[in-house]
C-alpha cells in the first residue's frame, strides 16, 4: 500500500508539480500544493518539488507464501448454465496443480446450481465450492466480490484463475483490490516456473509484444484468461472430487444496487461459439461487403467477423472483431476474407483447426497460416463458392 501527502509548512507553492503531474492532480490552493483523487501515486510529483515537500510512503506488504496452496478456478455461470470458459481454465488448472503436486478446486457462485456444478469434478476438479442462494441468481459484483473476497481470504489457494468475460473482468479487480494482491489481465498462456510461481504471458502494447508477468511476493497470483486460448479439459467420469456446499453470511448478500432486468443483445451466433466463421476486413472496400458474407455463413451455419480496421471504420459492430482487442476464436473452420493479417488479428484467430485466406495481395501475411490460400478478387471468388454450396446442396 502507499499514501501521498504535502508538508504544508515546507511548500512555497512554486506550481512545479502541478506542471510536472501527467494525470492534472495536483492543484494550488491557498499557497499549497494539494493533491486530489485523481492521483495515481507515479512519484513525478516527488522528484518535481525543489523543496521535498511531497512525501510518498510505500508500505510493502510482507506474506508468507508457503500458507498459500492449490490452484483455484472461478465456475462462471450464467442463467444456471456453466460457462464454456470453466472448462478451458480448469484444463489449464489441472496441468498447473499438477506441476505443483497440489490440489486444483472451483468456486461457483449461482442459484439452484449444485447439480451443475456437481459436474464439474468430472473434468479433474478435486473440490467444488457451491454459494447457492437466490441472491446469487443474477450476477452482482459488489454482492460477488464479497463472497469471493471472504472465500479466497481463508482458503488461501496459490493461483486464482478467472475467465477474461465481462462478468470476470469487472469481476477479478475488484476481487484482488480486497485481497491486495496483482492481476494479470487478458492472459494467453501460463506456466509454472522454477520456483514455484505463476508465469503469466499476456500481450503488450498492441500486441506487439508478449509480456512475461510475475507475482512472485503477493498471494495469490490472480489472472483473467482469454476464452478459446487454452485447450479445454476433458471429461474423466472416473475422477473421484467432492462437492462442497458452503455457508454464506448475511453480511455478505447486501449491496447498493440490485438486478431488475437482463436481457441478451445481438442476433445469431456468438464468433466464440461458432464453429464456422466468415470474417471481413479492409479488403471488403465497404459495409455492404458483409451482406455477402453473411450470406456465406448462413450457408456454412457460422457467424461473420471481421479485422478491427473494418470495425473501425463502422462497417459492421465491435461485437464481431477477432483478435486481440476483440475476441479470441477458434472455430472447426475460418474464412478471411480481404483481411491482411496483421499480428493483432492472426492473434485471436490462428488458432481455428482450417483456415481459407481469400486475397488479391499475394504476399498478405494471412497466407502465412492459412491452410488454403486463395489469391484473388473476393467479390468473384465468394459468389462463386455460394454458387457451389447452394449446387451442392
Amino acid at each position: 500500500m502507499a499514501r501521498i501527502w504535502v508538508k504544508d509548512e515546507a511548500c512555497d507553492g512554486c506550481g512545479q508539480c502541478v506542471q510536472a503531474c501527467p494525470f492534472g492532480a495536483i492543484s494550488i490552493k491557498q499557497g499549497v500544493a494539494v493533491i486530489g483523487d485523481d492521483c495515481r501515486l507515479c512519484g513525478v510529483c516527488v522528484k518535481a518539488c525543489p523543496r521535498g515537500a511531497i512525501v510518498l510512503e510505500r508500505k510493502e506488504r510482507k506474506i508468507d507464501t508457503s500458507k498459500y496452496k492449490g490452484v483455484l478456478v472461478f465456475g462462471q455461470q450464467v442463467g444456471g448454465r456453466i460457462s464454456p470458459v470453466v472448462y478451458e481454465l480448469i484444463g489449464k488448472g489441472r496441468e498447473l496443480a499438477d506441476k505443483l503436486g497440489e490440489q486444483l478446486d472451483c468456486v461457483v457462485l449461482g442459484s439452484g446450481i449444485e447439480a451443475g456444478a456437481r459436474e464439474l469434478v468430472s473434468y479433474g476438479v478435486d473440490n467444488v465450492h457451491v454459494f447457492d442462494h437466490p441472491l446469487l441468481s443474477t450476477f452482482n459484483e459488489e454482492i460477488y466480490s464479497k463472497v469471493l473476497y471472504d472465500f479466497v481470504s481463508r482458503h488461501k489457494p496459490s493461483i486464482f484463475l478467472l475467465g477474461a468475460t465481462a462478468i470476470g473482468r469487472s469481476l477479478a479487480p475488484r476481487v484482488a483490490a480486497k485481497l491486495q494482491t496483482g492481476l494479470t489481465a487478458d492472459c494467453t498462456d501460463l506456466d509454472i516456473d522454477d520456483e514455484g510461481n505463476l508465469v503469466q504471458t499476456r500481450p503488450a502494447f498492441g500486441g506487439n509484444v508478449m509480456a512475461t508477468i510475475l507475482c512472485s511476493t503477493h498471494r495469490p497470483q490472480m489472472a483473467t484468461v482469454r476464452y478459446k486460448v487454452m485447450k479445454r479439459a476433458e471429461r474423466l467420469d472416473s475422477y473421484t472430487g467432492r462437492t462442497v456446499l458452503e455457508a454464506i453470511g448475511e453480511d455478505t448478500l447486501t449491496a447498493r444496487s440490485r438486478v431488475e432486468k437482463t436481457w441478451t443483445e445481438g442476433e445469431g451466433i456468438s464468433i466464440t461459439e461458432a464453429d464456422v466463421i466468415v470474417s471481413g476486413g479492409r479488403g471488403l472496400g465497404g459495409p455492404e461487403g458483409f451482406d455477402l458474407l453473411r450470406e456465406l455463413a448462413t450457408l456454412l451455419g457460422g457467424a461473420v467477423g471481421a479485422s478491427r480496421s473494418a470495425v473501425d471504420e463502422g462497417w459492421i459492430e465491435y461485437r464481431h472483431q477477432v483478435g486481440l482487442s476483440g475476441k479470441t476464436v477458434r472455430p472447426k473452420l475460418y474464412v478471411a476474407c480481404g483481411i491482411s493479417g496483421s499480428v493483432q488479428h492472426l492473434a485471436g484467430m490462428q488458432t481455428s483447426d482450417v483456415i481459407v485466406a481469400i486475397n488479391k495481395d499475394p504476399s498478405a501475411p494471412i497466407f502465412k497460416v492459412a491452410d488454403y490460400c486463395i489469391v484473388g478478387d473476393l467479390y468473384e471468388v465468394v459468389p462463386r463458392l455460394i454458387e457451389q454450396i447452394k449446387h451442392g446442396k
